[in-house]
């Protein structure tokens, strides 16, 4: 007979982490059926989706997001309600923490076991969610390793599985077969720009590093700059600011930009030097062990807000896991030219500073490279 787990993940990322979980778990007890809200990844591996795993994701801003609530809140408490009527054996929340932590509370006041997986970032903004957290949780997978402390700390399962990102690269990633994948010339400085996927992020950042380029250009005439970009509208907004870049200095020779959709990793994996918004791509680029600025700007009054939440002295993963700025961080007024084609040229002509950070994003990668979807299924075939 079937026995059941209940699985809900919100977004391509948690589709992608629940896939590997489920397939991992089903090598060891083909018994187990998997129920809930799953993306196509989850269900090309069995899983049952009661809603489309596209309702639980609110895009946009104002009126449209705040018409969507109602019925989000109907989906999740239906979908509470089916699980009380119809308990599986372990209920597993991958990410979406404002939908699944909920979600969980009421499940497990009725007896079912939760587990969560991927801690939100507790440890940078919002330590007084640990609570909340506690009363809905039975055990929570990380996939940093100074996570579970702080979980443990008030008396909560925890565990580090290992970050997936970890097990797909390699530890000496090919330079030369990226470069040949995107066709490159030879260049004596290749610098790949991620300004984001968001389009509140790109239009913050591409007037920054399209005058950066400008500035780097006229200290090496063959740098080459790849912008990958996800989105037409993204493209739009760095092709405009390479415009309005040409228009300001016309008499100036122009950078040699190479707009790319998607291929963000392969541009990474291709180049000298990476300038990157913070997110989860600050640890791609350091487990590809490239030498990296972190850049951020946002309006002034949510970076105000933001900073008076901040509990650490970083933003960037990187420096977070090797507790030190071993990149720097270039934030909010920070992130100008001036300064960030300074930073970007004194740190590709020191041997020392890159020979210290890759030893450092080597140390980072051989600790987060945990064989993760086997370690997940370790914890959660406890339960079983």
């Amino acid at each position: 007979m079937a026995i059941t787990i209940g699985i809900v993940a919100g977004e391509a990322s948690g589709d992608l982490l629940g896939s590997r979980l489920i397939r991992a778990l089903k090598k060891k007890r083909p018994d187990l059926e998997f129920v809930g809200i799953a993306g196509p990844k989850m269900m090309a591996e069995g899983a049952k989706s009661i809603y489309p795993m596209s309702a639980l994701s609110l895009h946009g801003y104002g009126f449209d997001v705040l018409k969507a609530i109602p019925g989000l809140l109907k989906m999740r408490k239906q979908l509470g309600d089916y699980f009380v009527d119809n308990p599986p054996k372990l209920f597993i929340g991958i990410d979406a923490p404002d939908f699944n932590f909920s979600l969980e509370k009421k499940l497990k006041s009725h007896g079912i076991k939760t587990i969560h997986y991927v801690s939100p970032s507790i440890w940078a903004w919002r330590k007084g969610r640990m609570g909340k957290i506690k009363r809905a949780v039975n055990h929570m997978l990380t996939l940093f390793p100074f996570e579970p402390a702080l979980y443990e700390s008030v008396g909560m399962k925890a565990s580090f599985v290992g970050h997936p990102l970890a097990d797909e690269i390699p530890l000496h990633p090919n330079v030369q077969d990226a470069r040949d994948q995107l066709k490159l010339p030879k260049s004596p400085l290749i610098v790949a720009m991620l300004p984001g996927s968001r389009v509140s992020e790109v239009k913050q950042l591409a007037e920054l590093y399209v005058q950066t380029a400008q500035k780097i250009n006229t200290l090496q005439s063959e740098a080459l700059f790849l912008v990958p970009l996800i989105t037409r509208e993204t493209r739009i907004l760095f092709e405009q600011a390479i415009y309005d870049g040409f228009n300001a200095n016309p008499e100036n020779p122009q950078p040699n930009f190479k707009i790319l959709f998607g291929h963000a990793h392969t541009a990474m994996q291709a180049a000298d030097f990476v300038v990157v918004a913070s997110g989860t791509a600050t640890l791609e680029a350091a487990l590809l062990k490239k030498p990296m600025a972190i850049t951020y700007r946002m309006p002034w009054l949510s970076w105000n807000i933001l900073k008076r939440m901040n509990y650490l002295p970083y933003v960037g993963l990187p420096n977070i896991l090797a507790g030190r700025f071993v990149v720097p961080e270039l934030l909010q007024d920070d992130a100008n030219p001036d300064k960030l084609a300074e930073t970007i040229m004194s740190i590709v002509h020191d041997k020392v500073v890159l020979n210290d950070i890759r030893a450092e994003f080597t140390k980072m990668h051989e600790l987060l490279r945990q064989n993760n979807e086997e370690k997940a299924a370790e914890v959660l075939l406890a339960y079983l």
